[in-house]
């Protein structure tokens, strides 16, 4: 896969949420187990914070859940419910993208990959998801 980063525009259903990323066209998405992303069917890149960029007036449209540890910050939209992105647990430092929510046409390739977080710890130390979010 190629390293080569391009900007991909993303939001919410109901587009009160709109954001702007910096990735490769072809990404590694993680698919997740864990009782929030399993109730939700998320599936997400992860990309440094710093290549991440909120948009317009987003963020008065936007709540944010959590709970065990409160290092994953569940963001979603007041008006649809959709979380097109939030600060996974595995990696504080930068941000999870749901790739469904890519606008069409920048992702040129998704690489599915699963995490196991029902055995977060197990899967973390064995996946690499870590090495996401740097730069």
């Amino acid at each position: 896969m190629t390293s080569e980063m391009i900007t991909h525009d993303g939001g919410c259903h109901c587009k009160n949420v709109r954001w702007r990323v910096q990735s490769p066209a072809s990404v590694v998405a993680w698919q997740c187990n864990c009782s929030d992303c399993a109730m939700r069917g998320n599936t997400h890149f992860i990309v440094p914070y710093e290549r991440f960029e909120l948009l317009g007036e987003s963020q008065k449209f936007l709540t944010t859940y959590t709970f065990g540890t409160h290092t994953a910050k569940h963001t979603f939209c007041k008006v649809c419910g959709i979380t097109s992105f939030y600060t996974p647990k595995s990696n504080p430092d930068g941000i999870a993208i749901t790739y469904k929510c890519v606008d069409p046409g920048t992702l040129a390739h998704v690489e599915i990959k699963h995490f196991d977080g029902l055995n977060w710890e197990n899967s973390h130390k064995s996946t690499g998801i870590s090495s996401c979010s740097k730069k």
